[in-house]
């Protein structure tokens, strides 16, 4: 088994601990070199993933997101979660375009980016419950990195 780093942060769910959320991922990415569009990807896709928490799950009250990564080898494991809301229907939010907040003029396309930049995506969610979404990413330009 190869070596690994790991971290964990957990912070306010108000909006500009987002871009706080991003830098705290990046720094801990920036190890493996990825490339500009590497690093863009995974920035993208830990935004929308604590927007979500934020926006979603923490709705009507203040709570605490939660980050975990590990890198292992040039593999980039992130895990977000929060105790907020839950989501009630998993595969119904994760659907390109749709929204439970419209009036937020909230774009329906979160998961969709998540997926789309990430390796991998899995969300575990249940109301009342909170959500726990887990996204993986290899980054390529770290496979001869030593």
């Amino acid at each position: 088994m190869g070596t690994y780093n790991e971290m964990k942060i957990e912070f306010s769910s108000i909006s500009e601990n987002e871009s706080f959320a991003r830098a705290v991922v990046s720094a801990f990415v920036l190890k493996l070199n990825p490339t500009l569009e590497e690093l863009s990807d995974i920035k993208t896709a830990v935004s929308e993933a604590v927007t979500n928490a934020i926006i979603h799950g923490y709705e009507k009250q203040q709570g605490m997101v939660k980050i975990a990564g590990k890198i292992e080898e040039n593999t980039v494991y992130l895990e977000i979660s929060d105790e907020g809301e839950g989501i009630e229907d998993v595969e119904k939010a994760m659907e390109p375009l749709y929204t439970s907040k419209p009036e937020l003029d909230r774009s329906g396309m979160g998961f969709a980016f998540m997926e789309a930049f990430m390796d991998d995506l899995q969300v575990d969610s249940e109301p009342g419950g909170g959500t726990r979404i887990r996204m993986k990413k290899t980054i390529y330009s770290a496979i001869n990195l030593s």
